[in-house]
């Protein structure tokens, strides 16, 4: 098996593992996955072929879809409200 295979497949193991932990124990690791992610994806492309890669990227915007539209908003300006989980107390006591 090819290094960014191997690669992918900790990366999707990891990605299991974070999606166990509880919402608020997910945002660090979550954070991590999402960084490595493109990364990951260029490599798999240069070595296996781009089809694989683009693939991979389907998979990696349908997982991290939240996540990417919550930071688009902020980028772009618009509202970006937080999940009701990760909202502080007194603004869910309200």
């Amino acid at each position: 098996m090819s290094g960014p295979a191997i690669a992918a497949v900790i990366w999707a193991l990891a990605g299991t593992a974070t999606a166990m932990l509880p919402y608020r124990m997910q945002m660090l690791p979550g954070l991590a996955l999402l960084i490595a992610a493109p990364i990951l994806l260029v490599w798999i492309g240069l070595v296996h072929s781009w089809l694989w890669a683009g693939l991979g990227l389907l998979a990696f915007l349908s997982m991290f879809r939240n996540p990417l539209l919550y930071f688009y908003r902020r980028a772009t300006g618009r509202p970006a409200p937080l999940p009701p989980e990760l909202a502080p107390k007194m603004e869910r006591d309200q």
